[in-house]
């Protein structure tokens, strides 16, 4: 299993990482993040943008995924997601609780909750299902 420490390594350098979301907690079929709400983050009306919730999001069920890869699976690729924003946030830190629904040899689902911590206010749901990926086999031509 993935560590936590491996997870905000990886992050670094991609768009989780360029977020400044941290990973803070990760087990089996679950894991953690939070990310601070910051200007770069929001959308022009003032409130966090949408996509930064989703990313949030997102990222925990990927790493979540990648965490629990099945033997042979080489990676993962989200094949569909669902978010329903019940709020929002102007200041403070957004936290994403994800846990595994389905762990397939070809899928897994994921569901998350972003909720602003200070508050503790549920500002979103989440679901999404991920298509596990496999080495392609190679043939020779003679």
């Amino acid at each position: 299993m993935m560590t936590l420490e491996q997870a905000n390594a990886r992050a670094q350098g991609f768009f989780p990482g360029y977020l400044g979301i941290v990973f803070t907690a990760i087990g089996h079929g679950e894991i953690e993040a939070e990310c601070a709400v910051q200007k770069d983050l929001m959308a022009p009306n003032g409130f966090l943008h949408a996509g930064a919730v989703v990313t949030l999001a997102d990222s925990c069920a990927g790493f979540g995924c990648m965490s629990m890869l099945p033997d042979g699976a080489d990676g993962f690729t989200t094949v569909e997601l669902k978010t329903n924003h019940l709020g929002t946030a102007r200041d403070g830190t957004i936290t994403c609780h994800a846990r595994v629904v389905h762990t397939g040899r070809t899928t897994q689902v994921w569901d998350a909750e972003v909720k602003h911590r200070e508050s503790g206010r549920t500002l979103a749901l989440f679901r999404c299902t991920q298509m596990i990926l496999y080495p392609r086999a190679t043939s020779t031509q003679a």
